[in-house]
């Protein structure tokens, strides 16, 4: 089981607000895909996944217009 600073970016869909809420915990996992499932919650959802040269996992959904950006750096 690795653990991983998990950090969930959810952008703002107004256009005036530009912020966005951030949300930063610790997990330990065997499975970060599984660890998504919660957040694949929607009838439309676009997904992207990435891995950065540092091997930060990165994870870019669009769930029924939501935007969120979720990225798992191994501690």
């Amino acid at each position: 089981m690795k653990r991983y600073e998990v950090v969930r970016e959810i952008f703002n869909n107004c256009s005036n607000n530009q912020m966005r809420d951030v949300h930063i915990e610790d997990v330990s996992l065997d499975d970060v895909d599984a660890y998504m499932n919660r957040y694949r919650v929607g009838k439309d959802i676009d997904e992207l996944r990435m891995v950065d040269p540092d091997g930060t996992i990165v994870y870019e959904l669009v769930c029924d217009g939501l935007k969120q950006r979720v990225s798992f750096t191994e501690a």
